[in-house]
């Protein structure tokens, strides 16, 4: 069973909630695909097993073949490419190897070489695998990092660490995912970027369920979204500077109290309930 979750913006707790989940979990599979900031190896502090790099397929030019036409500058939706006199320039950083320009030249003077833009690390933690990808500085996509990260799925309980927002990388991450657990704050900001990403479970059709984390008193415009939208609350987290030090340093809130433990145990618990449930409608 793969779970996924997800928030619509960075600082809700949803690197937090995922590894606390995966060390109740005991076993499995825990994968961070957070590409472009992943921690969750902090917390989860795995021995390393392993470390590969991961490549995409970037255009070269052969200058001598090239005769100035600008039919893949033209083409080129990224602005990736630009012709000056005598020289075709290529940029990389903004490149998303989609292969088009490649396709179109007439003289094929472009060709595709690959280049590293990230890595992935593998390491366990107990009966539990730990899979980290990381996007190098400055690249324009971690699609491709994402792809060979959850590579290793398989039918154990994995929980998916998602990157924030509702983009391409998001989007690539729960495409793998049988449920979808959305992490939202109290605030009108925090309901605005929860309504983004569940519609985008709608889109995909994933079920999804909502934790409502740093609840206070007062009003909470993100459980009057999931209420008016009939988007399940699976659970609520109180707002506490506890949980909040704790995480500062890195530390697993399961492993330090047993108050936590046995809400990320019956957290778990209720999300494969949900999922299972989902799988059988």
């Amino acid at each position: 069973m793969k779970i996924a979750v997800l928030s619509g913006k960075g600082g809700t707790g949803k690197t937090l909630v995922s590894v606390n989940l995966a060390a109740v979990a005991d076993k499995g599979g825990y994968f961070d695909c957070d590409v472009e900031e992943p921690n969750g190896h902090l917390f989860l502090k795995p021995s390393l097993i392993g470390e590969e790099e991961v490549t995409s397929l970037k255009p070269v030019v052969d200058m001598d073949r090239c005769d100035g036409c600008k039919v893949c500058v033209t083409a080129c939706v990224y602005k990736a490419l630009a012709y000056i006199p005598g020289e075709l320039m290529i940029f990389d950083e903004i490149c998303h190897a989609c292969g088009l320009c490649t396709y179109l030249c007439p003289q094929q003077a472009l060709k595709e070489t690959k280049r590293v833009i990230g890595t992935i690390r593998r390491g366990g933690r107990g009966s539990l695998s730990v899979h980290t990808g990381k996007m190098r500085i400055g690249e324009s996509t971690g699609v491709p990092i994402i792809k060979k990260l959850l590579k290793k799925l398989d039918d154990d309980l994995s929980i998916i660490d998602s990157p924030p927002g509702s983009g391409c990388l998001v989007l690539e991450t729960i495409e793998h995912a049988d449920y979808c657990l959305l992490v939202a704050e109290p605030t009108m900001f925090g309901a605005q970027n929860l309504a983004l990403v569940h519609e985008l479970t709608r889109v995909m059709n994933k079920p999804a369920g909502v934790l409502l984390n740093k609840v206070e008193d007062g009003l909470n415009p993100s459980e009057l979204y999931a209420k008016e939208h009939d988007l399940k609350i699976l659970a609520s987290l109180p707002y506490d500077s506890y949980a909040a030090l704790e995480s500062s340093n890195a530390e697993l809130l399961v492993e330090r109290s047993e108050k936590y433990r046995t809400f990320f145990l019956e957290l778990l618990k209720e999300v494969v309930d949900e999922a299972t449930l989902a799988a059988q409608r």
